[in-house]
């Protein structure tokens, strides 16, 4: 039996933490639970998206870093070597892919262009589900 070694990796679907979500999803302020969950993606997604809809870009720029850094390390400890698919469909990845989303449009608002274009296209390397359900930086 011979391995396709033109199929490229098997996707990483990091472990599921329900704590933070079910936290969010219950109405806590994001704030406690990024500092109760300081490894959790979702939080600090949640925080870049509401400091960006409230016009605080430098600020959700800062919170979408810390939730793509958090999420790079538990990528790595899942078993991900810096590329290959990261599934939207399997939610505890999706606290990454909106951080990292969140990352590219907070750096697209500030004039980094080049990191906002290398966001976006990790993001459809990464998942293009997750590119099309984020919609475009």
């Amino acid at each position: 039996m011979h391995k396709d070694l033109l199929a490229g990796p098997p996707p990483t679907h990091l472990p599921d933490d329900p704590a933070p979500r079910e936290a969010l999803e219950g109405g806590a302020d994001p704030t406690e639970v990024a500092a109760a969950h300081p490894a959790s993606s979702l939080a600090w997604a949640e925080l870049a998206d509401r400091a960006y809809g409230a016009g605080r870009v430098v600020e959700s720029y800062a919170y979408a870093r810390t939730g793509y850094h958090r999420g790079l390390d538990a990528l790595r400890r899942a078993g991900w070597r810096g590329h290959g698919p990261v599934p939207w469909a399997h939610a505890p990845n999706r606290g990454f892919l909106r951080a990292l989303h969140a990352l590219g449009r907070a750096a697209g608002a500030i004039g980094e262009q080049e990191e906002a274009e290398r966001c976006a296209q990790f993001l459809r390397d990464s998942s293009e589900e997750a590119a099309q359900a984020l919609g475009d930086q």
